[in-house]
């Protein structure tokens, strides 16, 4: 099996308004969120030996710049503007309108609000 992945960065405002009183992410503030996506192949590798070329990407970095970026999430999802449920947001998108060659699939996404936060959503998680 091999794998891939690229990052996508943007910038978005959110709040979490269903936490308990005084908690921080309550309020509308910001983050500067890292998204990762990750293709793999049971399959051969294409010529020139890739999985898939990293231009394949460019349409879900488009839709992050046009629809994500310097945007307030609560009124982009129809959910809480969450890693987890941005995570789950983006694997759908990628699975859903990115043109893979078979056997190539979107295998996760993972979503970081921080240095030292993530989620990820993905297929065959464990």
């Amino acid at each position: 099996m091999h794998r891939i992945g690229k990052q996508f960065r943007f910038e978005a405002a959110h709040s979490l308004p269903d936490l308990p009183e005084g908690h921080q992410c309550a309020r509308v503030h910001g983050h500067s969120y890292t998204v990762e996506v990750h293709l793999v192949t049971d399959g051969e590798l294409t010529r020139p030996g890739f999985v898939v070329d990293f231009a394949e990407l460019g349409p879900f970095g488009a839709h992050v710049r046009d629809h994500f970026d310097h945007h307030d999430l609560n009124a982009v999802l129809d959910a809480p503007p969450t890693s987890e449920h941005l995570a789950a947001y983006f694997y759908r998108w990628c699975r859903d309108h990115l043109r893979l060659p078979a056997p190539v699939r979107v295998e996760k996404v993972r979503v970081s609000e921080t240095a030292s936060t993530f989620a990820e959503y993905g297929s065959g998680l464990s």
